[in-house]
């Protein structure tokens, strides 16, 4: 009777029960201090080499004299910015610049996915292993080296050209040509990045339910229908997250891979906003001008990844993140 009795109170006790204080921010810090140190490397080098750099953005609005310091440096305005549009030669950049990145969008971006999906097909993990070792490589080698193979397979004394010409075709100079530039740059970055960049989906296909692929079979599925229904879903988060990143440098194609090949095509066809900022803001000088123009790269990228990852919300994706109120 007495443990009949007892038994509402100690319920009604446990009710009342305070939750837990909160750590204060100090013991907090000290339980994590290993967690925190591990990660102190990364923290400072986007201080250091990301953060720390957006206040030379002030140089945009100056007419900045190295030897006088960004503070003695007098103020233009929006000058910068007025005789950066006025010139040709920025409109010309930014030609070039979205034609590659266009180029790059519509055949890299899906390189990495395809590759990824013939990997995950392949039944023979030392194979697999093998391929995956060998797409890897080219990762780590220089835009150098990149490009002097190019040139010693397409160049105009290259293997393609004498392949044409003893068969009785003309001879053909891909690098020099400029009107395939943007897919030849294409191409060098499907050959070097293709495989590095399927790491991230070979991890995104090891994360779907293996349940799901035999629910499928059951129900009559076949290879195809299951890498529509279960494999391309399953990775759509990743695509979206991926693509919407991808936006965000739309204005940045690289600059070593470009100015390696610039002068094989010509100014016209090969000068990009990292090039022109290069040549217009180092060589030149114009600090001001070059400096706007980062300014304005870095404005289009923030409010294209804001405005993808909006229309991501929209469709029901998570995108790169989501509200707090989500």
């Amino acid at each position: 009777m007495t443990a009949t009795l007892d038994a509402p109170s100690t319920a009604a006790a446990s009710e009342r029960r305070e939750p837990p204080r909160k750590l204060p921010l100090w013991r907090r810090v000290w339980r994590d201090r290993v967690m925190l140190l591990l990660a102190l490397p990364g923290l400072l080098y986007f201080l250091v080499f990301h953060y720390g750099p957006l206040f030379g953005y002030v140089v945009a609005f100056k007419d900045y004299q190295p030897y006088i310091g960004f503070v003695d440096s007098p103020w233009v305005g929006l000058q910068n910015f007025v005789s950066v549009f006025a010139d040709p030669g920025v409109w010309n950049a930014l030609g070039n610049t979205l034609k590659i990145t266009i180029t790059q969008l519509v055949l890299f971006f899906p390189a990495p996915i395809a590759l990824a999906l013939l990997l995950n097909s392949v039944l023979n993990d030392k194979v697999r292993r093998f391929v995956q070792s060998v797409v890897y490589l080219p990762h780590f080698i220089g835009w150098v080296i990149i490009v002097s193979v190019f040139q010693q397979i397409l160049g105009g004394a290259g293997a393609l050209p004498s392949f044409l010409e003893s068969i009785g075709l003309p001879r053909y100079d891909m690098m020099t040509d400029p009107d395939v530039f943007p897919l030849l740059v294409t191409l060098q970055v499907i050959w070097k990045d293709a495989g590095w960049a399927t790491i991230i989906f070979l991890a995104a296909l090891l994360s779907i339910d293996q349940g799901l692929y035999e629910a499928a079979a059951m129900d009559g599925a076949g290879r195809w229908r299951r890498l529509w229904h279960v494999t391309l879903p399953g990775i759509v988060p990743i695509i979206v997250l991926l693509l919407i990143l991808n936006l965000g440098s739309i204005l940045s194609v690289g600059f070593e891979q470009i100015l390696l090949q610039r002068d094989n095509v010509g100014p016209e066809a090969g000068e990009v906003l990292d090039t022109f900022v290069y040549f217009n803001g180092v060589k030149d000088g114009q600090w001001g001008a070059a400096a706007a123009v980062g300014l304005v790269k870095t404005i289009v990228g923030t409010a294209l990844v804001l405005g993808a990852n909006k229309v991501a919300h929209l469709f029901g994706h998570e995108g790169v993140y989501r509200g707090a109120d989500k």
